[in-house]
């Protein structure tokens, strides 16, 4: 009943990267504007605001704070915390809540400046592991990393094929915050940072801002937005427990999330042309493709070779670059750059686009959240 009935009407973003003097506040009310402006609409028909809240520095009321900036007194007003994946989570929320009679037209948005800001909250006593010290993101994936390979024996070159493939996006992508080209040689090449993994099985560190805005497709017609792109599939399921206390490490609940945002929209792995995955490490993207049956599990090494992923292969993953080489940004300029494919303005276009899905993805794992758009 939910296919369909909703749509990103607008886009917009900041520039990436390192971005002294801005508050997360300034970034979320320029991504937000030009959101509007992308739409064609004015801030006044906004009532309702999605924000994530910054990961770098946490405050409380920060939807309010920045309902405040906008110039707004929405409806309904909401700061969501579940890592990266609480910016799809946002959109799901935002339709519900149109679909429920509490707003017609919602902003969701996240900001942060961790390049140039704080990295206060990036590694913190994690759960039952706090007696033991700071247990920091990047271990938790070297864990996890570590466990597939041990599980599956999958090879350095499949990680690789990872990272290549967004470093060739991401170099064609004038927004992108990492533009240079890496070869796979150039990859295994590189010192572990922390063991397994590599400088470049990581995402970038950056500052700034995205924002859509949502709405009913009803809605949508009536203000005259002239690029909306129907949300035909949602779905979200969340593993939680840390690192340490999960049963199995080569898998999540994302094939429930997945599963889920599949049956809404009447589709399967086959039916999607491009995929924008979240990569905050490149373990996560071959798990990604393993839980959402695009391959059998422990297979995603196959999947990912000789530019199976990359523009012009099988299957291209994250056009513009990804958390690997467009901005370490957690989650919705993935949205975006799905959004451009169906509507057929990306940079690196995708012939044919009918189709397009994306993951989100919070903490080490804990959270995830999957979107599947059409025209």
């Amino acid at each position: 009943m939910m296919r369909g009935k909703f749509v990103i009407a607008g886009v917009g973003h900041t520039a990436f990267g390192t971005l002294p003097g801005r508050s997360t506040v300034s970034l979320n009310v320029e991504a937000c504007r030009r959101a509007l402006e992308d739409a064609g609409i004015e801030k006044r028909a906004v009532d309702g605001v999605f924000v994530k809240t910054p990961t770098s520095a946490r405050e409380i009321l920060y939807g309010q704070t920045l309902s405040e900036a906008l110039g707004l007194q929405p409806r309904i007003g909401i700061a969501l915390d579940q890592g990266g994946a609480a910016n799809m989570s946002g959109i799901a929320f935002a339709c519900l809540a149109i679909e429920a009679g509490m707003c017609e037209v919602a902003l969701v948005c996240y900001a942060d400046n961790p390049r140039s800001g704080s990295r206060a909250t990036y590694a913190r006593p994690r759960g039952d592991d706090a007696a033991f010290g700071w247990f920091s993101t990047a271990a938790g994936y070297a864990m996890i990393h570590r466990r597939h390979v041990a599980e599956h024996g999958t090879p350095e070159a499949a990680f690789g094929a990872v990272a290549v493939a967004a470093r060739r996006h991401g170099a064609a992508n004038p927004n992108a915050q990492l533009r240079k080209p890496l070869t796979l040689d150039g990859y295994v090449a590189a010192a572990p940072l922390v063991a397994p993994l590599r400088r470049d099985d990581c995402a970038l560190i950056s500052d700034g801002a995205a924002a859509l805005v949502v709405m009913s497709a009803r809605r949508a017609r009536e203000l005259g937005v002239k690029a909306a792109v129907p949300i035909l599939g949602m779905g979200q399921a969340h593993t939680s427990w840390e690192v340490t206390q999960r049963p199995c490490l080569t898998s999540t609940r994302a094939k429930d999330a997945a599963r889920d945002a599949f049956a809404m929209a009447g589709l399967g792995p086959a039916d999607i042309q491009v995929a924008q995955i979240y990569d905050c490490f490149t373990i996560t993207v071959l798990m990604t493709l393993e839980d959402y049956g695009f391959c059998p599990p422990g297979q995603a090494e196959g999947f990912v070779r000789e530019g199976r992923i990359e523009h012009g292969g099988d299957l291209p993953l994250n056009t513009a670059g990804g958390l690997l080489s467009e901005t370490g940004m957690p989650g919705l300029q993935l949205v975006i750059e799905a959004v451009r494919q169906v509507r057929g303005t990306a940079t690196l276009q995708v012939p044919g686009v009918r189709h397009a899905l994306v993951s989100n993805q919070g903490g080490t794992m804990h959270t995830h959240a999957t979107l599947i758009l059409g025209g």
